[in-house]
Protein backbone atom coordinates (compact mmCIF):
# COMPACT_ATOMS: atom_id res chain seq x y z
CA UNK A 1 0.00 0.00 0.00
CA UNK A 2 0.96 3.42 -0.76
CA UNK A 3 -0.47 6.61 0.99
CA UNK A 4 -1.60 9.57 -0.48
CA UNK A 5 -1.23 13.04 0.81
CA UNK A 6 -2.87 15.84 -0.82
CA UNK A 7 -3.67 19.69 0.03
CA UNK A 8 -6.71 20.22 -2.55
CA UNK A 9 -8.13 24.01 -2.42
CA UNK A 10 -11.75 24.47 -1.72
CA UNK A 11 -12.68 24.80 -5.37
CA UNK A 12 -11.52 21.32 -6.18
CA UNK A 13 -11.93 19.55 -2.73
CA UNK A 14 -15.29 17.74 -3.46
CA UNK A 15 -13.88 16.69 -6.81
CA UNK A 16 -11.12 14.89 -5.33
CA UNK A 17 -13.03 13.39 -2.84
CA UNK A 18 -15.08 11.59 -5.45
CA UNK A 19 -12.55 10.47 -7.81
CA UNK A 20 -10.63 8.92 -4.59
CA UNK A 21 -14.57 7.47 -3.37
CA UNK A 22 -14.93 5.73 -7.22
CA UNK A 23 -11.40 4.10 -7.20
CA UNK A 24 -11.51 0.49 -5.74
CA UNK A 25 -7.91 0.65 -5.23
CA UNK A 26 -8.40 3.30 -1.92
CA UNK A 27 -9.06 3.36 1.31
CA UNK A 28 -9.05 5.25 5.03
CA UNK A 29 -9.92 8.53 3.15
CA UNK A 30 -9.75 11.11 5.58
CA UNK A 31 -10.88 15.01 5.03
CA UNK A 32 -9.50 17.37 7.29
CA UNK A 33 -11.00 20.37 6.42
CA UNK A 34 -8.83 24.00 6.45
CA UNK A 35 -5.91 22.28 7.69
CA UNK A 36 -3.50 23.65 4.75
CA UNK A 37 -2.45 27.24 4.78
CA UNK A 38 0.32 27.58 2.20
CA UNK A 39 -0.84 26.36 -0.36
CA UNK A 40 -4.75 27.26 1.19
CA UNK A 41 -6.61 24.29 1.11
CA UNK A 42 -8.16 20.78 3.08
CA UNK A 43 -5.66 18.06 3.66
CA UNK A 44 -7.37 14.90 2.08
CA UNK A 45 -5.70 11.64 3.25
CA UNK A 46 -5.90 7.83 2.02
CA UNK A 47 -4.25 4.47 1.25
CA UNK A 48 -3.82 3.31 -1.99
CA UNK A 49 -2.93 -0.25 -3.59
CA UNK A 50 0.42 -0.03 -5.50
CA UNK A 51 -1.75 -1.00 -8.56
CA UNK A 52 -4.14 1.41 -8.41
CA UNK A 53 -1.18 5.30 -7.66
CA UNK A 54 -0.33 5.44 -10.71
CA UNK A 55 -4.30 5.73 -12.49
CA UNK A 56 -5.15 7.73 -9.83
CA UNK A 57 -2.44 10.36 -9.96
CA UNK A 58 -3.09 10.67 -13.85
CA UNK A 59 -6.83 11.43 -12.59
CA UNK A 60 -5.90 14.20 -9.82
CA UNK A 61 -3.68 15.89 -12.34
CA UNK A 62 -6.24 16.22 -14.96
CA UNK A 63 -8.73 17.69 -12.00
CA UNK A 64 -5.67 20.50 -11.82
CA UNK A 65 -4.96 19.76 -8.18
CA UNK A 66 -1.31 20.27 -8.37
CA UNK A 67 -1.56 23.78 -9.42
CA UNK A 68 -3.21 25.29 -6.66
CA UNK A 69 -2.68 22.55 -4.63
CA UNK A 70 0.03 19.40 -3.65
CA UNK A 71 0.27 15.77 -4.27
CA UNK A 72 2.92 14.00 -2.32
CA UNK A 73 3.21 9.97 -2.10
CA UNK A 74 5.07 7.75 0.32
CA UNK A 75 5.26 3.99 1.33
CA UNK A 76 3.69 2.19 3.75
CA UNK A 77 5.70 0.35 5.52
CA UNK A 78 3.57 -2.32 7.62
CA UNK A 79 -0.35 -1.88 7.64
CA UNK A 80 -3.08 -4.07 9.21
CA UNK A 81 -6.22 -3.61 8.18
CA UNK A 82 -8.57 -5.53 6.12
CA UNK A 83 -9.89 -3.00 4.19
CA UNK A 84 -6.46 -1.96 2.72
CA UNK A 85 -6.18 -6.10 2.04
CA UNK A 86 -9.83 -5.62 0.13
CA UNK A 87 -9.04 -2.80 -1.89
CA UNK A 88 -5.27 -4.84 -2.46
CA UNK A 89 -7.40 -7.65 -4.01
CA UNK A 90 -9.91 -5.57 -6.04
CA UNK A 91 -6.75 -3.17 -7.77
CA UNK A 92 -6.57 -4.72 -11.19
CA UNK A 93 -3.07 -6.26 -11.28
CA UNK A 94 -0.44 -7.55 -8.90
CA UNK A 95 1.36 -5.34 -6.42
CA UNK A 96 5.27 -6.97 -7.82
CA UNK A 97 4.59 -5.50 -11.29
CA UNK A 98 2.56 -2.41 -10.78
CA UNK A 99 4.45 0.63 -12.10
CA UNK A 100 3.84 3.80 -10.94
CA UNK A 101 4.67 5.97 -13.78
CA UNK A 102 5.12 9.45 -12.03
CA UNK A 103 7.42 8.12 -9.24
CA UNK A 104 10.13 6.22 -11.67
CA UNK A 105 9.72 9.60 -13.60
CA UNK A 106 11.02 11.57 -11.14
CA UNK A 107 13.49 9.10 -9.79
CA UNK A 108 15.11 9.17 -13.49
CA UNK A 109 14.46 12.57 -13.70
CA UNK A 110 16.57 13.20 -10.82
CA UNK A 111 19.47 11.33 -12.08
CA UNK A 112 19.65 13.55 -15.46
CA UNK A 113 21.64 16.51 -13.74
CA UNK A 114 24.98 17.12 -14.98
CA UNK A 115 26.24 18.11 -11.58
CA UNK A 116 30.21 18.18 -10.03
CA UNK A 117 29.10 15.20 -7.52
CA UNK A 118 28.18 13.26 -11.00
CA UNK A 119 30.90 14.43 -12.78
CA UNK A 120 33.42 13.52 -10.62
CA UNK A 121 31.70 9.34 -9.96
CA UNK A 122 31.79 9.21 -13.73
CA UNK A 123 35.83 10.01 -13.40
CA UNK A 124 36.83 8.30 -10.90
CA UNK A 125 35.34 5.09 -11.76
CA UNK A 126 36.99 5.37 -15.31
CA UNK A 127 39.95 5.88 -14.02
CA UNK A 128 39.46 2.61 -11.47
CA UNK A 129 38.53 0.41 -14.24
CA UNK A 130 41.89 2.30 -16.13
CA UNK A 131 43.64 0.65 -13.58
CA UNK A 132 41.86 -2.17 -13.89
CA UNK A 133 42.32 -2.56 -17.86
CA UNK A 134 45.83 -2.01 -18.02
CA UNK A 135 46.77 -4.49 -15.59
CA UNK A 136 43.93 -7.31 -16.14
CA UNK A 137 42.58 -6.98 -13.08
CA UNK A 138 38.72 -8.04 -13.10
CA UNK A 139 38.05 -6.92 -9.67
CA UNK A 140 38.67 -3.73 -10.55
CA UNK A 141 36.34 -3.78 -13.45
CA UNK A 142 33.73 -4.72 -11.25
CA UNK A 143 34.21 -1.93 -9.00
CA UNK A 144 34.62 0.81 -11.54
CA UNK A 145 31.11 -0.72 -12.86
CA UNK A 146 29.65 -0.28 -9.27
CA UNK A 147 30.64 3.02 -8.60
CA UNK A 148 29.88 4.63 -12.61
CA UNK A 149 26.65 6.64 -12.28
CA UNK A 150 26.34 6.21 -15.65
CA UNK A 151 22.71 3.71 -15.68
CA UNK A 152 20.91 6.78 -14.25
CA UNK A 153 20.78 8.56 -17.48
CA UNK A 154 20.32 5.52 -19.36
CA UNK A 155 16.86 5.31 -17.45
CA UNK A 156 16.25 8.13 -17.35
CA UNK A 157 16.16 8.01 -21.21
CA UNK A 158 14.30 4.92 -21.74
CA UNK A 159 11.64 6.53 -19.62
CA UNK A 160 12.08 9.37 -21.45
CA UNK A 161 11.60 7.72 -25.03
CA UNK A 162 8.49 5.89 -23.70
CA UNK A 163 6.41 8.72 -22.05
CA UNK A 164 8.15 11.53 -25.08
CA UNK A 165 9.25 13.73 -22.13
CA UNK A 166 11.60 15.93 -24.82
CA UNK A 167 13.45 17.92 -22.09
CA UNK A 168 14.13 14.69 -20.28
CA UNK A 169 15.40 12.93 -23.11
CA UNK A 170 17.73 15.62 -24.12
CA UNK A 171 19.17 16.10 -20.40
CA UNK A 172 19.68 12.37 -20.49
CA UNK A 173 21.76 12.56 -23.93
CA UNK A 174 23.54 15.56 -22.37
CA UNK A 175 24.42 13.90 -19.38
CA UNK A 176 25.70 11.06 -20.87
CA UNK A 177 27.67 12.70 -23.84
CA UNK A 178 29.34 15.43 -20.99
CA UNK A 179 29.72 12.76 -18.15
CA UNK A 180 31.66 9.84 -20.19
CA UNK A 181 33.15 12.83 -22.21
CA UNK A 182 35.12 14.85 -18.98
CA UNK A 183 35.78 10.95 -17.94
CA UNK A 184 37.68 9.87 -20.57
CA UNK A 185 39.72 13.18 -20.85
CA UNK A 186 40.00 13.09 -17.02
CA UNK A 187 41.21 9.10 -17.58
CA UNK A 188 43.72 10.42 -20.54
CA UNK A 189 45.26 12.57 -18.00
CA UNK A 190 45.22 10.45 -15.25
CA UNK A 191 46.78 7.92 -17.46
CA UNK A 192 49.83 10.07 -18.99
CA UNK A 193 50.67 11.16 -15.47
CA UNK A 194 50.97 7.65 -13.56
CA UNK A 195 52.85 6.59 -16.63
CA UNK A 196 55.41 10.06 -15.72
CA UNK A 197 55.73 8.84 -11.99
CA UNK A 198 56.59 5.10 -14.51
CA UNK A 199 53.54 3.65 -12.16
CA UNK A 200 52.29 2.28 -15.98
CA UNK A 201 53.29 2.11 -19.19
CA UNK A 202 52.66 1.34 -22.50
CA UNK A 203 53.94 -2.11 -22.42
CA UNK A 204 51.01 -2.94 -19.92
CA UNK A 205 48.41 -2.09 -22.06
CA UNK A 206 49.88 -3.88 -24.96
CA UNK A 207 50.13 -7.13 -23.67
CA UNK A 208 48.54 -10.25 -23.08
CA UNK A 209 45.29 -9.58 -20.85
CA UNK A 210 42.80 -12.30 -21.16
CA UNK A 211 41.06 -11.45 -18.40
CA UNK A 212 39.73 -7.95 -19.72
CA UNK A 213 40.81 -8.13 -23.70
CA UNK A 214 36.96 -8.51 -23.92
CA UNK A 215 36.20 -5.12 -23.21
CA UNK A 216 37.99 -3.38 -26.11
CA UNK A 217 36.38 -6.62 -28.68
CA UNK A 218 32.84 -6.31 -29.23
CA UNK A 219 30.48 -8.74 -30.45
CA UNK A 220 26.79 -10.16 -30.78
CA UNK A 221 27.17 -11.02 -27.04
CA UNK A 222 27.69 -7.53 -26.11
CA UNK A 223 24.52 -6.26 -27.44
CA UNK A 224 22.87 -9.51 -25.40
CA UNK A 225 24.23 -8.72 -22.10
CA UNK A 226 23.16 -4.79 -22.67
CA UNK A 227 19.87 -5.33 -23.90
CA UNK A 228 19.19 -8.07 -21.04
CA UNK A 229 21.04 -5.45 -18.31
CA UNK A 230 18.26 -3.17 -19.69
CA UNK A 231 15.46 -4.94 -18.76
CA UNK A 232 16.75 -6.04 -15.85
CA UNK A 233 17.47 -2.47 -15.01
CA UNK A 234 14.37 -0.96 -15.56
CA UNK A 235 12.51 -3.31 -13.96
CA UNK A 236 14.24 -3.13 -10.78
CA UNK A 237 13.87 0.84 -11.03
CA UNK A 238 9.73 0.68 -11.40
CA UNK A 239 9.06 -2.18 -9.43
CA UNK A 240 9.88 -3.00 -5.93
CA UNK A 241 12.72 -5.52 -6.72
CA UNK A 242 15.49 -2.64 -6.61
CA UNK A 243 17.91 -5.32 -5.10
CA UNK A 244 18.58 -6.27 -8.50
CA UNK A 245 20.51 -2.71 -9.41
CA UNK A 246 23.87 -3.90 -8.44
CA UNK A 247 23.92 -7.11 -10.31
CA UNK A 248 23.15 -4.80 -13.44
CA UNK A 249 25.61 -2.25 -12.62
CA UNK A 250 28.17 -5.28 -12.95
CA UNK A 251 26.93 -7.09 -16.25
CA UNK A 252 28.18 -4.12 -18.73
CA UNK A 253 30.57 -2.75 -19.33
CA UNK A 254 29.99 1.20 -20.58
CA UNK A 255 32.72 2.32 -17.79
CA UNK A 256 35.04 0.05 -18.59
CA UNK A 257 34.78 0.29 -22.27
CA UNK A 258 35.90 4.41 -21.59
CA UNK A 259 38.61 3.58 -19.37
CA UNK A 260 39.78 1.26 -22.13
CA UNK A 261 39.75 3.94 -24.69
CA UNK A 262 41.14 6.56 -22.72
CA UNK A 263 43.77 4.69 -22.01
CA UNK A 264 44.75 3.82 -25.18
CA UNK A 265 44.35 6.86 -26.83
CA UNK A 266 46.99 8.45 -24.38
CA UNK A 267 48.79 5.50 -25.43
CA UNK A 268 48.19 5.78 -29.34
CA UNK A 269 46.68 2.13 -29.27
CA UNK A 270 44.30 2.95 -32.47
CA UNK A 271 42.35 -0.48 -32.23
CA UNK A 272 42.09 -1.08 -28.57
CA UNK A 273 40.36 2.73 -28.43
CA UNK A 274 38.11 2.32 -31.53
CA UNK A 275 36.87 -1.03 -30.47
CA UNK A 276 36.57 0.01 -27.03
CA UNK A 277 34.72 2.96 -27.91
CA UNK A 278 32.32 0.76 -30.03
CA UNK A 279 31.88 -1.64 -27.65
CA UNK A 280 30.77 1.61 -25.34
CA UNK A 281 28.14 2.78 -28.03
CA UNK A 282 26.76 -0.65 -28.20
CA UNK A 283 26.42 -1.21 -24.75
CA UNK A 284 24.76 2.20 -24.34
CA UNK A 285 22.38 1.67 -27.35
CA UNK A 286 21.37 -1.79 -26.23
CA UNK A 287 20.57 -1.17 -22.43
CA UNK A 288 18.23 1.66 -23.49
CA UNK A 289 16.15 -0.75 -25.83
CA UNK A 290 16.19 -3.02 -23.56
CA UNK A 291 14.82 -0.33 -20.72
CA UNK A 292 12.09 1.37 -23.78
CA UNK A 293 11.25 -2.18 -24.19
CA UNK A 294 10.39 -3.08 -20.91
CA UNK A 295 8.82 -0.34 -19.86
CA UNK A 296 6.35 -0.97 -23.23
CA UNK A 297 5.48 -4.24 -21.42
CA UNK A 298 4.78 -2.66 -18.65
CA UNK A 299 2.60 -0.09 -19.84
CA UNK A 300 0.69 -2.39 -21.89
CA UNK A 301 0.29 -4.76 -19.04
CA UNK A 302 -1.15 -2.25 -17.30
CA UNK A 303 -3.28 -1.15 -19.62
CA UNK A 304 -4.67 -4.88 -19.55
CA UNK A 305 -5.10 -5.10 -16.65
CA UNK A 306 -7.05 -1.47 -16.38
CA UNK A 307 -9.44 -2.72 -19.14
CA UNK A 308 -10.26 -5.90 -17.63
CA UNK A 309 -11.86 -3.88 -14.10
CA UNK A 310 -15.46 -4.17 -15.05
CA UNK A 311 -16.85 -0.93 -14.46
CA UNK A 312 -19.56 -2.27 -11.97
CA UNK A 313 -16.31 -2.96 -9.65
CA UNK A 314 -16.00 0.52 -9.18
CA UNK A 315 -17.43 2.63 -5.94
CA UNK A 316 -19.97 4.45 -6.81
CA UNK A 317 -20.72 3.14 -10.19
CA UNK A 318 -22.64 -0.48 -9.20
Amino acid sequence: MQHLRIIAPAALVDRVLATLQDSVATTNIVRIPNAATRPPGDLVLCDVAREGVSVLLDQLQHLGVQHEGSISVDDVGIEISDAAKRASRAAPGHAADAVVWQEIEQRTHEETSLSPTFLTFMSVATMIGAIGVVFDEPILIVGAMVVGPDFGPLAALSVGLVRWRGRMIAQSVLALAVGFGVAIVSTILFTLFLTALHLMSPADLLHSRPLTDFIWRPNGLSWVVGFLAGIAGLLSLSTAKSGALIGVLISVTTIPAAANAAVALAYGATDQSVGALIQLVVNLAAITLGGVTTLLAQRLNQRRHTAQTAPGEQRGTG
